[in-house]
């Protein structure tokens, strides 16, 4: 087991170990992110289950996944990196096996909430690991790699569970991650050593097993539980009214939809207050934001990700019940973006150091848009090659320049001692951004109980939320050339003698 004076090198068998089990929780974390869409259709016959049904499975894992990830991140700051991801890799695949072995709707609902939590528990988790652990002269390869693989793990989601679907079964996209998670338990025991924040609580009282290794120049960790829930009571409200609206509105049930609303947005506005009442001890200290260009960047997020969560939720229901695709050739429709975004996402994240980020992301929705309104044609008689290829390639081209470069300005835009949680909001932002969209775009469109199913039906909805997408993707274009400019550099800290 590594030391503490002996920080962990990638090429060593305790470096390499160390960064598969990272990767491959991390890659469970992602690819439920995204295989889920493909399942839509499938999961919906089989349980029966409505629009708000679907729209629930999907917001409800991206849900808790965005407003507990920064408390995840603090919790393994506090009580040590090592034991909080084992705990949230624990809770993942137990809330996996749930989904699996579902026998209704409500009960795939609660196990995904489940999920979402034990994901927001490992996603942190496994980047600090790396971070706390390996040497200096090797962290930043090791986090390359972290980030490439996981973006493997995510562009080969739609085609795995595609497969996996055709060949087993829907269950399966599921019950994958208990094999996949006992040997990420394996590794982690065996090569991650224990770490914590330097000044933690628990940290004098050292006695997890392996080592323990403070982050170089980090502070006491911001443990702000009241902040997560309230956050997370906010979205959960202002969720729930929305995709609830279409299925009570008519139905005696209004009440119910305004109260979702009413809880929501106090929720919300009681977290900002509570934050700011925090200052540098809240979870989201109000000081990232006395920069405009991090705020407007975070709203550029909200509405790019909310037009790609739309995008994702319609186009595989769509190709299936309507041109009538089946899982894996569905999963393939969605390759030709994510390959565009593994291999163009290097080359746009180096423009941005030379021309700074207003063109690309710019450019990129303008791309975007044009690509989402070539799907509109998709019908049953749609042509993989000519009618869903290119519009799909167009969007994935338009977020090449986007991804890379929105991380990349997200970071240069807030102070460095704030990066950590300045990636973790943007991350939350990007995540709220696809969970209002699927929560709202149904209710926008006219899609409600069992019409998704209905080829005419969903057609037309289908075209309509196409629209909607393309539209949120020209609003980014327009923040972005107004509001986005190049982040001034960081002023040195003076030094007191």
């Amino acid at each position: 087991m590594p030391q503490p004076s002996m920080p962990i090198r990638l090429a060593s068998p305790a470096g390499r170990g160390l960064l598969f089990a990272a990767v491959l929780a991390s890659g469970m974390v992602f690819l439920d992110g995204t295989v889920v869409n493909v399942a839509l259709p499938h999961l919906g016959r089989s349980l029966d289950a409505s629009v708000s049904g679907l729209q629930w499975t999907i917001d409800g894992y991206m849900l808790t996944l965005a407003a507990f990830v920064l408390l995840g991140g603090a919790l393994g700051d506090r009580y040590g990196r090592r034991r909080v991801f084992l705990i949230g890799v624990v809770c993942f695949t137990a809330a996996s096996v749930l989904s699996g072995i579902a026998q209704n709707i409500e009960w795939l609902i609660a196990a995904r909430f489940l999920q979402g939590m034990g994901g927001a528990l490992l996603t942190p988790g496994s980047l600090s690991l790396i971070q706390a652990s390996f040497h200096p002269d090797d962290r930043g390869r090791a986090i390359g790699a972290w980030s490439g693989f996981s973006g493997v793990s995510t562009a080969l989601g739609p085609l795995l569970g595609g497969w996996l679907i055709d060949a087993l079964s829907w269950r399966w996209i599921f019950l994958i991650n208990v094999p996949l998670a006992v040997v990420v338990v394996l590794a982690a025991l065996r090569w991650a050593p224990e770490s914590r924040a330097a000044g933690s609580a628990s940290q004098a009282a050292a006695g997890t097993g392996g080592a323990v290794i403070g982050a170089a120049g980090s502070t006491a960790p911001r443990f702000d539980i009241t902040g997560a829930l309230l956050g997370a009571l906010g979205l959960a409200g202002i969720t729930f009214a929305l995709i609830e609206a279409a299925q009570q509105g008519s139905s005696g049930g209004p009440v119910l939809v305004v109260v979702g609303a009413v809880v929501g947005v106090v929720a919300a506005v009681a977290f900002v207050l509570l934050e700011r009442r925090k200052g540098s001890a809240a979870m989201l200290p109000p000081a990232l934001f006395r920069r405009r260009l991090f705020s407007v960047l975070n709203l550029y997020t909200v509405v790019v990700y909310a037009s790609l969560g739309g995008f994702s939720f319609f186009l595989s229901v769509q190709l299936q019940n309507v041109a009538g695709y089946s899982a894996l050739k569905t999963g393939l429709a969605n390759l030709p973006m994510t390959a565009l975004l593994l291999v163009g996402s290097p080359w746009a994240g180096a423009l941005v150091a030379r021309i700074g980020p207003r063109l690309p992301l710019t450019v990129g929705p303008l791309i975007a848009a044009p690509g989402v309104l070539l799907l509109r044609g998709i019908d049953k008689h749609a042509s993989f090659w000519t009618d869903v290829v290119p519009g799909v390639f167009l969007f994935g081209l338009g977020l090449t320049f986007v991804v890379a470069p929105l991380t990349t300005s997200v970071l240069a835009a807030a102070e460095d001692r704030f990066a950590g949680v300045a990636s973790g909001f943007n991350n939350a932002a990007s995540r709220v951004g696809s969970v209002l969209a699927v929560a709202a775009l149904p209710l926008l469109v006219g899609l409600s109980g069992a019409a998704y199913r209905m080829p005419t039906e969903l057609a037309g909805a289908f075209r309509a939320a196409m629209l909607w997408c393309a539209g949120l993707m020209i609003a980014g274009a327009v923040l972005a050339l107004l509001f986005v400019h190049r982040p001034p550099p960081e002023k040195p800290t003076p030094r007191s003698d």
